[in-house]
C-alpha cells in the first residue's frame, strides 16, 4: 500500500500563488504516475495535472500556464506550483498515486486526503 499526506494549501488572494505537496510513503516502488485532482462540493473531482515516472505532466486546459507539477523521486514527494491563482481554482486538491506491478500492470490507486485552497479577496 502507498500512503499520500499532502500539505501546502490555505487562503490566497486572486492572482497569488501557492504550492503544494504531496509525500508518498509504503510500497512507493510500486508507484507510477501520479496526480493532482480537485473537487469542489456538489462536482465531480477533476484531474489537474498528471506526471509519469519519467517526469513528462499533463495539464487541464483550465491550468495550463499557470500551475506547474514536478517530482523529486529521491524525496517520493510531488508539487503542485500554482501561479495566477483564481476565485474558481477553489477547491479541495487532492494527491493520486496510480501502482502498477513489476509486469508494470495497474494495480490499485491511493489517494491523499485532501489539502483546502481558498482563492479569495
Amino acid at each position: 500500500q502507498v500512503q499520500l499526506v499532502e500539505s501546502g494549501g490555505g487562503l490566497v488572494q486572486p492572482g497569488g500563488s501557492l504550492r503544494l505537496s504531496c509525500e508518498a510513503s509504503g510500497s512507493t516502488f510500486s508507484i507510477n504516475a501520479m496526480g493532482w485532482y480537485r473537487q469542489v462540493p456538489g462536482k465531480q473531482r477533476e484531474l489537474v495535472a498528471t506526471i509519469t515516472s519519467g517526469g513528462r505532466t499533463t495539464y487541464a486546459d483550465s491550468v495550463k500556464g499557470r500551475f506547474s507539477m514536478s517530482r523529486d523521486n529521491v524525496k517520493n514527494t510531488v508539487y503542485l506550483e500554482m501561479n495566477s491563482l483564481k476565485p474558481e481554482d477553489t477547491a479541495v486538491y487532492y494527491c493520486n498515486a496510480e501502482r502498477v506491478n513489476e509486469l508494470l500492470l495497474y494495480i490499485g490507486s491511493s489517494w491523499g486526503q485532501g489539502t483546502q485552497v481558498t482563492v479569495s479577496s
